[in-house]
């Protein structure tokens, strides 16, 4: 098991690890597929298939962006999904530990491939801003990566090797936390499965209910 008390900083990703927008995003994408007769997705396929970046992962479903240029399905998806949003909730173990870790004074911060001002926005909804010393999402709906968010954060954080870990739910966050020199912790009751995480060098663990 993994100690949290030898890090100072914490970096948690959004979708899928605080935020349990799974199904939703399930619903989204079906209905989009079955528009263009293409096959829909159960939970375990989708979690087997779902990648970052997106425009692979609607590859792979077979959209066609030769019909349908991918910035015209990323806003069709964008749109449905921010009409919706609030639908979903935080998982509540992620709610615990983000009080947990707060109350034993290690920092957090949030990394997204979402954007920024969204980000922020709901953040507030969910009345769980003051948790975090930093909040980093991108200016796009894209959700192209955040590699790069990633490394501006370290220097922000400025805390060293062994120092930082970041917690997610998909292979990307495992390949930023490798680029930006933080430990890396993967939950499986997000966007992707157990057996895709278990890809990863990282710790694999099915919630966040396995911390507390």
């Amino acid at each position: 098991m993994i100690d949290l008390l030898k890090y100072k900083h914490i970096i948690w990703d959004w979708n899928g690890t605080i935020f349990n927008d799974v199904q939703l995003s399930i619903d989204i994408i079906n209905k989009m597929l079955s528009e263009r007769k293409l096959s829909t997705l159960s939970l375990d396929t989708y979690k087997q298939t779902f990648t970052i970046p997106v425009k692979k992962y609607y590859k792979k479903l077979g959209f066609d962006f030769s019909k349908e240029p991918f910035e015209i399905i990323g806003k069709l998806w964008i749109e449905e999904y921010e009409k919706r949003k609030y639908e979903c909730s935080l998982h509540n173990e992620a709610l615990k530990m983000l009080e947990k870790i707060n109350k034993i004074g290690i920092e957090q911060s949030i990394l997204s491939a979402y954007s920024q001002h969204t980000l922020e926005e709901m953040l507030n909804y969910f009345n769980i801003r003051r948790y975090f010393k930093h909040v980093v999402g991108l200016d796009n709906i894209y959700a192209a990566g955040k590699l790069h968010l990633g490394i501006e954060l370290m220097k922000k954080i400025g805390n060293g090797k062994g120092e930082v870990l970041l917690i997610g739910d998909t292979l990307h966050d495992y390949e930023v936390a490798v680029e930006i020199g933080a430990d890396c912790l993967l939950v499986a009751n997000g966007h992707q499965s157990r057996n895709v995480l278990m890809q990863s060098n990282a710790k694999v663990i099915d919630s966040l209910q396995e911390l507390i």
